[in-house]
């Protein structure tokens, strides 16, 4: 693993073993998603100079032009002008890209993202937050809590922390917590002081073999650890426990709610839509916590919070007491406006065991008179691979409406072996209301003409569906929050 550090003149320093290079500019090609701007603008924040490009103008887009970075919209050998550069590409980008022929033609040095965040991470003592489900929130809550603490950590999250209105953030500690992302075993680039990992279910088969390989790539992960380090391991998921029976993790703890786990938490009670309950550690009770995120599943993350917490230096009392202060992620159960007595609602699930636990909170939270949830499936093969999980997974919806799959990541044959309509109609086999809409504006129409005083609607899912709630507030009448 190289190492990477920023010098006081301004400049990044990527040294091998054999030698070192001095790269005053890096070039991002790809670097309207999530991750790929955060990167940008941590490197930004330790005085590089970043050039980038995407396919697409987008908000991101435009707020890296805002920082500083050299963006341009569409791809070409032109954008490449420093034959310095560095040149870090996301995963979507393909061999036949121009700018990237060019890298090659010129020998210039190419990272994938998970690569360059890996050498980035090197250098500081990392928390990486893996599983399926969980990652964003858990990191995001982590940051925020530790900068409640005093530390001020380095960051690289999959969504923004609300509170802090960014994904990612250069602070003046050893401290580095990053979003460690199972796909393509990208997250096998990372050399963390801390691992975790929340849980582990079948997804991503359209790269994995089977669930037997997931677990794996995951077992791969706690192996990666620093051998000083340590594994932060939920002590009740079957497939994590599997991970620490084999031992490749040297030194790990256990998160759950039962008493045989290292971190847990017990005497759960549900107040006004959210959760209060006791923490413990190894039997030592740690204070009583009121989190203002609603659901269960929340009470878990925040139990891999204090532990993290906790193994990096922190004081466990204190770090219960700061709970409650942190409010969320971007797209997680998000409140995005109330009209017409009407709460509209927008969340990133997009996995079975993610939208059980969403709905749940929401009914919990909110108690609607009717539960609308506008749900847009994410690839055709996830949609094929988890089908019936996914049409018993709307239960708590009275009504749930599917437009056509976000297409990515996918083959033109995954799309002639399922739709949004089949996944329609497997939902309503299950026993729930489902309607497959073609059309975002489709949708609208029938929200407006359908949903009253008291309702509640919920778009679902990692693709753009965000827009029909933009949309659906618009011609409601009101376009901010509340």
């Amino acid at each position: 693993m190289k190492s990477l550090t920023c010098e006081s003149r301004g400049r990044l320093s990527i040294t091998g073993q054999k030698q070192t290079a001095a790269v005053e500019r890096f070039h991002f090609i790809g670097a309207g998603g999530i991750g790929m701007s955060g990167l940008a603008k941590l490197l930004l924040k330790r005085n590089c100079i970043v050039s980038a490009s995407d396919q697409e103008k987008s908000p991101v887009t435009d707020g890296l032009a805002e920082l500083g970075v050299e963006m341009r919209i569409g791809h070409g050998e032109a954008n490449l002008a420093d034959r310095r550069q560095t040149v870090v590409i996301s995963a979507a980008v393909k061999e036949d890209n121009p700018e990237l022929k060019l890298a090659r033609k010129r020998g210039l040095r190419i990272f994938k993202y998970a690569q360059m965040l890996g050498t980035l991470m090197n250098d500081y003592d990392g928390a990486a937050v893996a599983g399926t489900h969980g990652k964003s929130t858990t990191s995001g809550w982590l940051v925020y809590t530790l900068k409640q603490l005093g530390v001020d950590a380095n960051f690289i999250i999959g969504a923004n922390i609300s509170q802090l209105g960014t994904n990612s953030g250069a602070g003046n500690s050893r401290i580095f917590v990053a979003e460690a992302c199972e796909y393509d075993r990208s997250f096998l680039n990372l050399r963390p002081k801390i691992g975790c990992i929340m849980n582990i279910e079948a997804d991503h088969l359209d790269y994995y073999k089977d669930e037997a390989e997931i677990v794996e790539a995951f077992d791969d992960f706690a192996g990666n650890i620093k051998d000083d380090g340590i594994l932060i391991a939920n002590g009740s998921d079957p497939n994590v426990k599997k991970i620490l029976q084999n031992g490749r993790a040297k030194n790990f703890q256990t998160i759950g709610f039962e008493r045989s786990c290292d971190f847990y938490a017990e005497n759960l009670r549900l107040q006004n839509g959210l959760y209060s309950f006791d923490a413990y550690n190894n039997g030592s009770f740690l204070g009583n916590a009121r989190i203002s995120v609603p659901g269960r599943h929340n009470v878990f993350n925040a139990m891999a919070v204090i532990a993290m917490a906790v193994n990096l230096g922190c004081d466990g009392p204190q770090t219960v007491a700061e709970l409650g202060k942190f409010t969320g992620m971007d797209r997680r159960i998000m409140e995005r406006a109330r009209v017409n007595g009407v709460v509209i609602l927008d969340d990133y699930a997009h996995h079975p065991t993610e939208i059980r636990a969403s709905l749940e909170a929401i009914k919990q939270l909110y108690q609607p008179r009717r539960l609308w949830c506008v749900f847009q499936p994410h690839q055709y093969s996830r949609t094929r691979f988890l089908l019936d999980d996914f049409a018993e997974s709307f239960k708590l919806a009275d009504m749930t409406i599917v437009p056509e799959i976000y297409f990515v990541r996918d083959s033109v044959e995954s799309k002639k072996e399922v739709n949004a309509a089949v996944l329609a109609e497997r939902i309503r086999t299950k026993g729930s209301n489902a309607l497959f809409i073609d059309g975002f504006e489709k949708i609208c129409d029938y929200l407006v003409e359908n949903v009253s005083d008291g309702d509640l609607v919920v778009t679902m899912g990692a693709g753009d569906v965000w827009k029909v709630a933009d949309e659906y507030i618009q011609r409601s009448g009101k376009d901010s929050k509340k």
